[in-house]
């Protein structure tokens, strides 16, 4: 249990410590007016205060992610708590902060917008398509895993409830940010987060079961290295990419610059904390053993039932229907408004009109309804890889922001060099990518990495405003 508590208490301390060290960094004009009332449209810019805006962010960036990955992550054993840590406070955390900050000082612009103005227009195309297949593909997994559990505790066909979850999607994406989303997702975050702690609280107090300590790492055992594999199978719980297409959509609704710290980063260590409860919860229930290596490589919307009920019976059912069914559709339907919203910006398309909105939403629907039918565990695989890149890029594009605004930039570029390390070696030795040998995948990565490093700041040191 020692473990278990320094780790939630380096978490809650980063955002006090850390966070308000970034927020000092960027800087805040409290007296700058906001996209929420610069750019207010009655749909997506539409001021809301702090609070809500913090559980509706949650909500949008959390979904299954950092359930289903630290479920999976958990196979790794307690080394998975030093990158939900150590990832959520210098990696994700600032990824987060950084991506909402420049979207607010940007009339909440999405993330290809941004990434073409600090990294040039070349790059543009490349990271709309990834950013908007990276959504495509959230709204396909997350609605997956949720037709799963309520498919197994219906006896309903689960293509019914495809269907049903992604009618709901196309309305909720749809409407103005303030009608449904602005409304009962806040209600919701709270309620996921509620969850993960009654959740932890029964695993604490019952003497059936003993939290993981750093000691018994050895009980843990799989084929996978934990370079890069647990870098990338743990996403959302430490660092993810898919939240730099959910930014816009709440920077579009912050109503004072002083807000960006409490909602960005804020909202990163919370949703650290919940990949923290349910890696402990996974290794505490399974123990290592033969069932939780079972869970690596397919749903695991079907453990969460089991820990849930285990853990606090029937109550636990309704806390696991809200948290693997509710909040993954809600974050479902947000990341497929992130796609329109991207497709929208990159053609510069108004959204005031329901029938233009129309226009490019049927599409995304379509191709991610389409995604469900394949293999779970390879689009999360494929999902997580490309969610890494998008990462990369946005910490690259708030590095040469901060050279721009002559601020201290290792805080961006640090964690950016790390993950391309990550990305890099992941794709040379991962059955889905080149299968080459670790260690030399490891030492390409390493120099590969260092070499664009070494390009960037040799690039961008000697172009000072770069993006004027």
């Amino acid at each position: 249990m020692y473990t278990f508590l320094i780790c939630l208490f380096a978490l809650i301390l980063s955002y006090f410590v850390y966070g308000k060290f970034l927020e000092r960094i960027i800087g805040v004009d409290e007296t700058a007016k906001t996209p929420a009332y610069e750019l207010e449209d009655g749909v997506d810019y539409v001021p809301m205060n702090k609070y809500r805006a913090l559980l509706v962010h949650f909500l949008n960036i959390a979904g299954l992610g950092p359930i289903f990955g630290a479920i999976q992550g958990a196979l790794f054993g307690p080394s998975a708590f030093l990158w939900i840590v150590l990832g959520t406070i210098f990696a994700g955390g600032v990824h987060d902060f950084f991506e909402g900050a420049m979207s607010v000082r940007n009339d909440g612009l999405s993330m290809p917008g941004i990434i073409s103005k600090y990294l040039g227009d070349r790059v543009r195309k490349f990271f709309a398509v990834l950013i908007i297949i990276t959504c495509i593909l959230v709204a396909s997994v997350f609605a997956s895993g949720s037709a799963d559990l309520l498919s197994s505790l219906t006896n309903i066909d689960i293509h019914i409830w495809l269907v049903a979850i992604f009618i709901y999607f196309l309305i909720a994406t749809l409407f103005p940010v303030d009608k449904i989303i602005g409304k009962i997702y806040p209600i919701f975050g709270a309620l996921f987060f509620i969850m993960a702690v009654l959740l932890i609280s029964a695993l604490i107090l019952n003497p059936n079961y003993s939290l993981p300590e750093f000691t018994t790492a050895g009980l843990y055992l799989t084929d996978k290295a934990i370079f890069p594999f647990l870098f990338v199978t743990i996403a959302c719980g430490a660092i993810s990419g898919f939240h730099a297409s959910q930014a816009p959509i709440v920077a579009r609704c912050v109503k004072n610059e002083k807000d960006m710290h409490m909602v960005f980063y804020g909202a990163m260590v919370i949703e650290g904390i919940l990949a923290l409860i349910w890696a402990t919860i996974a290794m505490s229930f399974f123990h290592g053993q033969p069932q939780l290596a079972s869970i690596y490589g397919s749903s695991p919307s079907i453990a969460v039932k089991e820990m849930s009920i285990a853990l606090i019976g029937t109550v636990g059912l309704v806390l696991a229907i809200i948290g693997v069914v509710i909040c993954p559709i809600t974050s479902g339907d947000t990341s497929l408004r992130s796609a329109r919203i991207t497709i929208a910006d990159e053609l510069g398309l108004n959204q005031d009109k329901l029938k233009t909105r129309l226009k490019i939403s049927i599409p995304l629907f379509l191709v991610s309804f389409g995604l469900t039918f394949i293999d779970f565990s390879l689009v999360w695989r494929y999902f997580a890889w490309s969610q890494l890149i998008v990462a990369i890029a946005v910490l690259l594009a708030a590095t040469v922001y901060l050279i721009d605004n002559k601020k201290h930039f290792i805080v961006t570029f640090a964690p950016a060099i790390f993950c391309t390390v990550v990305a890099i070696a992941y794709i040379l030795q991962a059955s889905e990518g080149l299968r080459l040998d670790p260690f030399i995948s490891n030492v390409i990565s390493v120099i590969v990495a260092l070499a664009l490093s070494v390009y960037f700041i040799l690039k961008y040191r000697k172009q000072p405003n770069t993006t004027t």
